[in-house]
């Protein structure tokens, strides 16, 4: 019998949704929980599972769609029941009414239809198009940031063929069919509207005729001579030899460490035989299809500002492919190690090393370089909430030596238990959401068109993250329900997520409170600004050792050295009165005073 596929209720205010992707297409079998297919939401990007096996045999709502709760999106039925129907549902719309009046005459030779299919978009495309994907529902246009494919190399299905940035989330694209990349229409760097043909993916068989075409500038593998000014001709044979192999950037790597005590920075220049394998990788780079994979134009430009050889650096991108944050990390190893010989003969004068600390000038100096989307869209957001908010910010002074002393006793037992290291934060975090839950206004929403003040069910905390694409914000969900070993593991992992762009988009939406640690760069406090709709914002400062008069029993008031910090809390004056935000640091204060965590730590 057929089953119904609705769209969910993915939140409490959410009443409709965008199918963003098909995962599966019409005569495709499907299983139980199987996932079908991916809606966008104002709050979430979620997959919608199968509520039953069979045969998908009806699309209802096609792909950038909106749809309302509870309608139906899709029609699964038995098997064999409906898989006739889904070639020519797979047709261009125009063709649609006629092939279903002559679907039931052709169901035997409607198996047949589904194979050519693939083959009936090619002309138009010579091949399966990939389209930018909706990724939320205000979200029009997308930027390519980089391909982790290249023309003619080999996709399956859903293997991530590229990443898309947009205002809202940074993510890959993975490929629908499995095939040959035949065609990039967009390249990096360059923005597509939602829906936009990104690439062309085709049979397998089609994939030596176009990409010879086009890198038709393998006239490059002639142009690995043209390095020939540098001494070696004759090694190019045995540069061949290793090429097939998968190891081949072993040996460069080895070569490279053994040139270290020389010049690690300088590998093109040693005439050694271990310097051959490195030279022919740097053209191969270049075209992307040896040595260490595709590296984008950014990432060899800064190799070269560098003098960093790609062939011997290890990718921690998808796939091991190199980033920015790998070359650079590669060329303060290659200054260590040059710093190092010439520091041993001098051991008893640390003074040369002083200089070797001087930050450098950066590459950037007298350059003009496209806004990104990400940092776009947090200025177009912070712009807003300056503008929409009466915003105000009250700073007070907490003694957190107590909590010093535990920090330093429970440590080590505290990362064999939980296995993150306890910093500072997750006891400004617990402290921030105890007080919460006893001031619940700092915790609320103010709607001033609608009159109204909503208070949330529970305290969804966020966790401002310093990324290379700007600051993110993940949330931990439902942080009153956890103690402080939970919330110090949420925070490591969504931090670490965060930065290695791992994050889901769900995972980056829905804080009602943040959290904002500025004092890990050393910043005493800050004014941070809340972003909207949340009322109030928490800053920690960094926690310092200085002297301040405390009142002992004993002594009465003395002089001592006590580890401080500032809090700083950032609110919109329209909801919350300076009073309700002093009684609420207060709370934290005295909470983080009092250092009471024993319990909390095995102590």
């Amino acid at each position: 019998m057929p089953v119904s596929v609705t769209m969910p209720r993915l939140g409490e205010s959410v009443t409709e949704g965008t199918v963003t992707r098909w995962l599966k297409q019409e005569g495709d079998t499907v299983e139980v929980d199987e996932p079908l297919l991916e809606v966008s939401t104002d709050k979430v990007d979620t997959e919608i599972p199968s509520p039953a096996a069979g045969v998908l045999s009806r699309i209802v709502v096609g792909e950038d769609e909106t749809a309302e709760v509870g309608s139906e999106l899709a029609v699964i039925a038995g098997e064999g029941e409906e898989a006739g129907a889904a070639a020519p549902q797979q047709e261009a719309p125009a063709e649609q009414a006629e092939q279903a009046a002559a679907a039931p005459q052709a169901e035997a030779e409607q198996p047949a239809v589904e194979e050519p299919a693939p083959a009936a978009a090619a002309p138009s495309g010579e091949g399966t198009p990939v389209k930018m994907p909706a990724l939320g529902e205000s979200v029009t246009e997308g930027t390519v940031t980089r391909w982790l494919k290249q023309v003619g190399e080999t996709v399956e299905v859903d293997e991530p063929l590229l990443e898309v940035s947009t205002d809202k989330v940074d993510t890959e694209i993975p490929s629908p069919v499995a095939g040959t990349l035949l065609e990039i229409k967009v390249a990096e760097d360059e923005t597509a509207e939602v829906g936009g043909v990104l690439a062309i993916v085709g049979a397998a068989g089609a994939a030596p005729a176009q990409p010879k075409p086009e890198p038709k500038p393998e006239p490059k593998a002639e142009a690995k001579p043209e390095p020939k000014p540098k001494p070696e001709p004759e090694p190019e044979p045995k540069v061949e030899e290793p090429t097939p192999g998968v190891s081949y950037n072993e040996p460069a790597a080895e070569a490279e460490q053994a040139a270290q005590p020389v010049k690690a920075e300088q590998a093109a220049q040693p005439a050694a035989p271990t310097t051959t394998p490195q030279r022919p990788t740097v053209p191969a780079q270049a075209g992307g299809e040896e040595g260490a994979g595709y590296v984008t134009p950014l990432v060899r430009k800064l190799a070269a500002e560098h003098g960093v050889n790609l062939s011997s650096v290890n990718g921690t991108g998808v796939g091991g492919r190199i980033r920015k944050q790998d070359v650079l990390e590669a060329a303060e190893k290659a200054k260590a190690a040059q710093a190092a010989p010439a520091a041993q003969p001098a051991a008893a004068a640390p003074a040369p090393a002083k200089p070797a600390a001087k930050p450098q000038p950066s590459g950037k100096r007298g350059t003009v370089e496209k806004l990104p989307r990400i940092r776009k869209a947090i200025a177009k957001r912070m712009h807003e909430s300056l503008h929409e908010m009466a915003q105000l910010t009250t700073v007070i002074e907490v003694d957190v030596t107590r909590i010093a002393k535990l920090r330093a006793q429970a440590k080590d037992s505290f990362l064999q238990r939980h296995g993150v290291k306890l910093s500072f934060l997750p006891f400004f975090a617990l402290a921030a959401v105890e007080a919460l839950q006893t001031y619940p206004i700092v915790n609320a929403q103010l709607d001033l068109e609608g009159g109204t003040i909503t208070y949330p069910e529970a305290e969804h905390l966020g966790i401002a993250v310093d990324t290379e694409r700007g600051l993110l914000v993940p949330v931990i969900h439902n942080a009153g329900d956890l103690n402080l070993g939970g919330i110090a593991k949420r925070v490591a992992d969504l931090a670490e997520r965060t930065r290695t762009n791992k994050i889901s988009p769900d995972e980056l939406a829905g804080a009602t409170f943040t959290l904002t640690n500025t004092g890990s760069r050393g910043a005493l406090f800050d004014t941070p600004i809340v972003p909207t709709p949340q009322s109030a914002m928490l800053g920690t400062g960094a926690v310092v050792k200085r002297p301040v008069v405390v009142n002992d029993p004993e002594l009465g008031e003395v002089v001592a050295v006590r580890s401080m910090v500032y809090l700083a809390m950032s609110y919109d004056h329209r909801l919350i009165d300076g009073a309700d935000a002093a009684r609420f640091l207060v709370a934290v204060k005295e909470r983080l005073e009092a250092g009471n965590f024993e319990a909390e730590l095995g102590l």
